[in-house]
C-alpha cells in the first residue's frame, strides 16, 4: 500500500501530540516530521516531498496562510485551527479540509480519507503512463520513463540523462519528482533522482547507475537499503 507522507506544522505541543496519535492509528499515513514554525517546514520541503501537510494558522514568524501562499506546487493541506473565520480563505487556497480544534478522531479520519482517495486516483493515472513531455528549447519532447537513467538539478534547470540523450529543461527537481512514477525512481541526493532499474551497484556512499557513479546525500543514506531490505 502506498503510504501518504505527511508533516505537522504546529506550535502547540498538545495539538502536535493529538495529531501524532491520530496519524499512528492509520496505516496509510507516514509522519515525516513535525515543525513548530513554517520556516522550519520550508527548509524541510526544499529537500523533501510530502503528500500532506497538517497546518496550523497562528504560527510564529510566518502565519499558516502566508506559508501556504509561498508553496509553488503544494501537496494536500488540512488546516488545523481553533479559528473558524479563516475557512473561506483556506478553501480559496484549495485546502483539502478545515479542522477545528479540539479535533475528534472521526472528523480527522474523514479529512484524511479525502486525501487518500485523491492520492489513489493520482497514483493509478500516473502508473498507467509510460512517458512524459519535457519542455526543451521551446519544444515538448517525449521521454519514456524506461529510458531515463537519472535527473540532476542545475540551479533553476534540470538535466535529464537518458540511455542515449541528455536534455536540459527549466524546472525544479521537486516538479519532476512529482511527475516520475514513485515505483521507478528514487531521490538519493538533494540534486539527484535515479532510476531504480538502472542501478548497477551501490555502497553506503555511492550508487552506480548505467555506468555513472553518483554520491548519496547525507540525509538519504537509507533510501537504497530500504529498496532491497
Amino acid at each position: 500500500m502506498h503510504k501518504l507522507k505527511c508533516i505537522i506544522v504546529e506550535d502547540e505541543p498538545l495539538a502536535v501530540k493529538v495529531l501524532e496519535d491520530y496519524i499512528s492509528e492509520l496505516s496509510f499515513l507516514k509522519l515525516e516530521g513535525t515543525f513548530k514554525d513554517a520556516i522550519l517546514a520550508t527548509e524541510f520541503l526544499r529537500n523533501n516531498t510530502v503528500d500532506l501537510i497538517f497546518l496550523d494558522i497562528h504560527l510564529p514568524k510566518l502565519k499558516g496562510m502566508a506559508f501556504l501562499k509561498t508553496l509553488k506546487d503544494p501537496p494536500a493541506v488540512i488546516i488545523t485551527t481553533a479559528y473558524h473565520q479563516y475557512a473561506i480563505e483556506g478553501y480559496e487556497l484549495n485546502v483539502t479540509d478545515y479542522l477545528l480544534k479540539p479535533i475528534e478522531f472521526e472528523r480527522f479520519l474523514a479529512a484524511v480519507n479525502k486525501v487518500k482517495t485523491t492520492g489513489v486516483e493520482n497514483s493509478k493515472s500516473q502508473a498507467d503512463k509510460e512517458f512524459m513531455f519535457l519542455s526543451v528549447q521551446k519544444r515538448k519532447v517525449k521521454i519514456l520513463f524506461s529510458e531515463i537513467v537519472y535527473v540532476e538539478s542545475q540551479r533553476e534547470y534540470i538535466k535529464v540523462v537518458t540511455i542515449d540523450q541528455v536534455y536540459i529543461s527549466k524546472m525544479s527537481t521537486h516538479e519532476i519528482e512529482a511527475i516520475l512514477p514513485e515505483n521507478q525512481f528514487r531521490r538519493i541526493h538533494r540534486s539527484f533522482i535515479i532510476s531504480i532499474d538502472k542501478i548497477n551497484s551501490y555502497s553506503s556512499d555511492t550508487v552506480e547507475v548505467n555506468g555513472t557513479t553518483i554520491n548519496i546525500g547525507r540525509t538519504y543514506k537509507d533510501v537504497i537499503n530500504d529498496l532491497y531490505s
